[in-house]
């Protein structure tokens, strides 16, 4: 189904939406004629930041609905939901050395939080859950990816267990969204304006970014393709954090230092969208992989996904990955080219 009509004129919830994400999505579904977009959130300051964009920009403020509000209150989330069609699944703490140093609050927002979702979903009829993931989420070494991973995991569940009810539950699992404002790239620029130095964990460092158009992009191809339980992996560009720290300095034409820190509690040098015992119940075609949950069997997958194959074996990660040149990351960051990335 085209994605323009499985939006139009339908409700839909964001939580999380205040997020560089969220922000771009709700905007992206107003576009595409949704009837009304409630972002859900508890920052009542971005919210009302939000708001102040969404009128400069001419949207009628009639379509938008702005509720606080936490996706760990489940009786507060389940009134969000009344007469909602499609969530998307945005809400997380997402910095990994916060939920390494407070892992009880990642698990109250990322598991219990998520759970939540899905069972206020159930229980009001909407249509379709999609949630977003994290490259963090495979083959997790910090609390935050293993957070991440349990909430894809009880998506999946979700959809098997779901009975008689008439509605898909998929995960969307992507990489760092360049100039977003939880990335490096703020951080570095800051850095920049005072002078110096820009630090860097480890300039070796491999990560896997894409543009917040390429992930809004996605996440609604995503719901379009699937038939319920599935964890989409997009192929995604690969750079090194060195080399994105050096074009945001050539970028500024200001010379400053680059120091070199390393490596945050829970980091990885390399990142993986894929691990290998996923691959082993996945499908791909040259832009994703359709990772299936373990009940794959009893489903049509296979028949709804002809055109691709079986995945090769092995871990989709940064480690092996071409990289991009010093000037692709330039046009990246000033927003070139972002429909290709």
């Amino acid at each position: 189904m085209d994605i323009s009509e499985m939006v139009r004129d339908k409700k839909i919830l964001i939580t999380g939406g205040t997020g560089t994400v969220g922000k771009k999505l709700a905007q992206k579904l107003l576009e595409l004629g949704a009837a009304v977009v409630r972002i859900y959130s508890r920052d009542e300051h971005k919210q009302f930041a939000i708001q102040e964009y969404f009128t400069y920009q001419g949207f009628d403020m009639k379509r938008i609905r702005f509720l606080l509000g936490d996706v760990r209150d489940k009786e507060r989330l389940k009134r969000s939901m009344e007469d909602i069609d499609i969530i998307f699944h945005l809400a997380a703490l997402k910095h990994v050395p916060a939920c390494e140093y407070n892992p009880s609050e990642a698990v109250k927002t990322n598991v219990v939080g998520t759970q939540n979702v899905i069972e206020c979903a159930m229980e009001t009829g909407v249509s379709a859950v999609v949630y977003t993931s994290t490259d963090k989420a495979a083959s997790p070494t910090n609390t935050m990816g293993a957070s991440k991973l349990l909430a894809e995991r009880l998506i999946a569940s979700a959809d098997h267990w779901k009975g008689p009810r008439h509605i898909k539950f998929l995960s969307v699992r992507f990489g760092n969204i360049i100039n977003s404002r939880g990335s490096v790239v703020p951080l570095f620029q800051k850095q920049i304006e005072r002078g110096g130095p820009v630090t860097v964990t480890e300039p070796a460092m491999s990560r896997f970014f894409m543009s917040v158009e390429r992930a809004v992009g996605l996440i609604l191809e995503s719901l379009a393709l699937s038939i319920g339980g599935e964890t989409f992996v997009f192929k995604m560009p690969v750079l090194r954090v060195g080399d994105l720290a050096r074009a945001v300095a050539e970028i500024s034409g200001k010379d400053v230092e680059m120091r070199t820190i390393g490596l945050r509690p829970g980091e990885k040098m390399y990142e993986e969208l894929m691990s290998e015992e996923e691959s082993a119940r996945a499908l791909e075609n040259d832009e994703l992989f359709i990772i299936l949950p373990y009940n794959y069997e009893r489903r049509g997958y296979q028949e709804r996904y002809a055109s691709t194959r079986l995945a090769a074996c092995g871990t989709y990660s940064s480690m092996n990955a071409d990289l991009m040149s010093l000037e692709a990351i330039k046009a990246m960051l000033n927003g070139k080219n972002h429909t290709k990335l």
